[in-house]
Parts: C-alpha cells; structure tokens; sequence
C-alpha cells in the first residue's frame, strides 16, 4: 500500500506517505530542461484549486530521461518557484527507474504499467526514441519520460496512471472525481 512508503523531501527531511491518508495524491516525475516543463503551471492549477479539497502533490525530480533535470535540488526549486510560481512540494532529485529507482516508484509501477502514449505531437518521437535503445520498451511498466504522474485514491489505491502527453484536462478530471 502507498502508506508503507517514505520519500524524501528536497530539504532532506523524511515524508512518511501514511500522513497523506484520506487525501488524493498526484506523484509525478519533473524535470526542468523538458518540452513537458511547461506542465508545472497547469499541476500549480491544479493544487491551487484542489489542495484544500484534499490534493496532494509530490513532485519528484529526475534526471533519467535525457539528463532534463540538472542541478541542485536547491537549484530545481528556485528555477520552479521563479519560472512557474510553484507552491507545492518538491522531493529530493531521485532516480524513478533502475537499481537505485526509489522504491515507492517500484510499487507505483507494479500498480500501473505503461498503456501507450495515445494522441500527442510527441508520440511518435518518444517511441521511436524509446524503441532504438529497447525494442521492448512498450511491455515494460518502467516510467518512460519525465512528468509521468500517478493518482492515488483517498484510500491509498493507485487508480491511475497518465503518460506526460496525456490531456491534463484528463488529469484533472480524473482527481476531481476521486475528491
């Protein structure tokens, strides 16, 4: 269950996910440097509107995917909070897949594989990016890019999963229907 699990927060102080119990979360890998970047304004929107309903969001930076997320995680904060006014949370830089994958990424995963990237203009460029180091990239669960994001029920479910080129309208109604 989501709760057995701890992250770290970008100021090194451990976050027990069991303090989130009865909220809906939203966890999501970032980077600064990406063609998804942009989506901090609309996931800011989105606990604007919906934290004092019970949102919650953690935003977990990572480097993997096209070395997107340099720096700090001192220096990933400020770039946040200057660019996209950000007010949520951000954990410490970590790795979402491989041998040093956080382990609550482990159990995200095993909860909900990869479905496709459906219709987006980045699509095709991320499989067929995807498909030259790994031709079986698309069967496996790991994350694929950066702002993939997971949402977890109130009663600590992981009910879904939505890819960086999903609709955030999609997103958003998915967490409105669960607060």
């Amino acid at each position: 269950m989501i709760y057995d699990y701890s992250i770290t927060t970008g100021k090194g102080e451990t976050l027990n996910l069991a303090d989130f119990k009865g909220k809906v979360i939203m966890v999501v890998n970032t980077a600064t440097g990406c063609g998804f970047t942009p989506q901090y304004e609309p996931i800011e929107k989105l606990y604007k509107e919906y934290h004092d309903k019970g949102l919650e969001i953690l935003d977990i930076p990572c480097n993997q995917f096209g070395k997107q997320a340099p720096g700090t995680d001192e220096e990933i904060h400020n770039f946040c909070s200057l660019h996209y006014n950000t007010t949520f949370p951000q954990m410490k830089k970590s790795d979402v897949n491989g041998a040093n994958e956080l382990p609550l990424y482990t159990y995200l995963k095993s909860q909900k594989g990869f479905e496709g990237f459906g219709e987006h203009k980045y699509s095709k460029l991320l499989g067929d990016m995807l498909a030259k180091a790994d031709p079986d990239w698309d069967k496996k669960p790991d994350i694929k890019w950066n702002f993939t994001k997971f949402i977890i029920d109130r009663k600590g479910q992981v009910v879904a999963r939505f890819e960086p080129t999903a609709d955030m309208a999609e997103v958003e109604a998915c967490i409105k229907a669960l607060l």
